[in-house]
C-alpha cells in the first residue's frame, strides 16, 4: 500500500495539481505571473548566483530526459555499451550538479545571508520552493557522487526509468521503484512534490521565456535632422 500511494497515487495527485494549478494561477494572477525579482535590492550576488543556477538546472533536466526517457535498449543498439554510457552520465551529471549547486549556493546566501533587504521580501512559498529545491539538488548529488562515484554505483535504467516511462502510459510499476536505493526513492518524491508546488511559486516564469523576440524584426533607429534656426 505505501509503495503505490507514493508511487503511483502521489505522482498522478502532484501531476493534476500542477495541470490545475497552473490554469488557476494564469486565470486569477496573471500581474503575478513573474519571477518576483529582487534585483533592485541587490545585483551583485545575483549576477554570479542566477546564470550559474539557471545554466546547471537546464544541463540536469536534460540530462534527466535524456537518461529517464531513452530506454536502454536503444543505446546499446547504437553501440553505446552500458560502462561507456554509465561514464558519460555520471561526469556530465556532476559537472550539471556541480554549477547547479553553485549557483543555488550564492542564491541561497545572498537571499537569507547577504542581503537583509532581499530577505525582507521573502515570501512564505519562496520558503517552501527553496527548501525542496535545496533537498533535490543535494539529494541529486548524493547520487551522482556519492553512490555512483564513491559507491557501487546504480543502474537506473532498467528499474526508474521503466516506471517512469510506466506513468506516461497510465502503467506504473511502483515494485521497480520499491527496489531502487532510498536515495533514489527520495529523489522521485520530492521531484513529485516540487510539481505540485510549482504553479504557486515564482517557478511559473518558465513558461514565460520570450521566445518571440527571437521572431521580432531590428528596431531602426534614425538621427533626427538638425534644426538650421528657429523661425
Amino acid at each position: 500500500m505505501r509503495d503505490t500511494l507514493l508511487y503511483v497515487v502521489l505522482p498522478y495527485v502532484c501531476l493534476t495539481v500542477f495541470l490545475v494549478g497552473h490554469v488557476w494561477r494564469y486565470r486569477t494572477d496573471q500581474l503575478g505571473w513573474t519571477t518576483r525579482t529582487s534585483q533592485v535590492f541587490e545585483r551583485r550576488w545575483l549576477a554570479w548566483g542566477s546564470p550559474l543556477f539557471h545554466v546547471g538546472a537546464l544541463l540536469v533536466v536534460l540530462g534527466h530526459a535524456a537518461g529517464l526517457l531513452v530506454p536502454q535498449s536503444w543505446t546499446r543498439a547504437v553501440g553505446i555499451s552500458d560502462h561507456a554510457y554509465h561514464v558519460v552520465a555520471v561526469a556530465g551529471g556532476a559537472v550539471a550538479g556541480t554549477v547547479l549547486c553553485a549557483g543555488l549556493a550564492i542564491l541561497l546566501l545572498r537571499r537569507f545571508v547577504f542581503s537583509h533587504r532581499v530577505r525582507l521580501v521573502t515570501t512564505r512559498m519562496d520558503r517552501v520552493l527553496y527548501a525542496l529545491l535545496t533537498a533535490e539538488v543535494v539529494i541529486g548529488m548524493w547520487q551522482t557522487v556519492g553512490v555512483n562515484v564513491l559507491g557501487a554505483g546504480y543502474e537506473y535504467r532498467g528499474t526508474i526509468a521503466v516506471w517512469f516511462r510506466g506513468l506516461f502510459v497510465l502503467q506504473p510499476d511502483a515494485a521497480l521503484m520499491a527496489s531502487a536505493p532510498a536515495v533514489y526513492q527520495w529523489h522521485a518524491v520530492l521531484a513529485c512534490l516540487l510539481l505540485a508546488v510549482w504553479p504557486f511559486t515564482r517557478l511559473v516564469h518558465v513558461w514565460s521565456v520570450p521566445i518571440g523576440y527571437l521572431r521580432r524584426p531590428f528596431v531602426v533607429y534614425r538621427r533626427r535632422p538638425a534644426r538650421s534656426g528657429v523661425a
